[in-house]
């Protein structure tokens, strides 16, 4: 109960900081790629504002023995840059690029009732199961044939 009651919590603050900084407006981050043109350094200030935060967060908070509702923290470890690794990223910014919305921005979004959060979430949800299941069979290819 208590880490829903602090999921609840992070999220709130993260929806909050997503609508009022902007970035819930797929204008603002479609203006951030257009530097030849509309260019609006905001997102960069977003980010960078996030990237601080998150480094002094996670220099006080890894000096703990352990997190609050866990036994061990979880850090990934993996550091291998791989084909899925690099495919998914460019998809990814290629779809971020042209919708002008990234799964940070679009959550929020649907708050606060726009309606291309909506399709944008139910197609991205669409390729998150689409993934999973080429993954799988791409695995299941590979252990039948090995």
């Amino acid at each position: 109960m208590q880490r829903t009651i602090l999921a609840a919590l992070i999220g709130l603050v993260f929806g909050t900081g997503i609508a009022i900084s902007g970035m819930a407006n797929p204008a603002k981050v479609l203006n951030f790629f257009d530097v030849a043109g509309t260019w609006d350094a905001s997102l960069a200030l977003v980010m960078g504002a996030a990237l601080l935060v998150t480094a002094i967060g996670y220099r006080v908070v890894l000096k703990r023995p352990k997190p609050i509702c866990e036994a061990s923290f979880h850090v990934p470890t993996n550091r291998k840059l791989d084909l899925p690794l690099i495919a998914g990223s460019a998809v990814f910014g290629i779809g971020w690029g042209i919708s002008g919305f990234c799964p940070g921005g679009a959550i929020p979004a649907l708050g606060l009732g726009e309606v291309s959060a909506w399709v944008f979430v139910g197609a991205m949800l669409a390729g998150i199961f689409a993934a999973r299941t080429v993954r799988f069979a791409l695995v299941q290819r590979t252990t039948q044939s090995a």
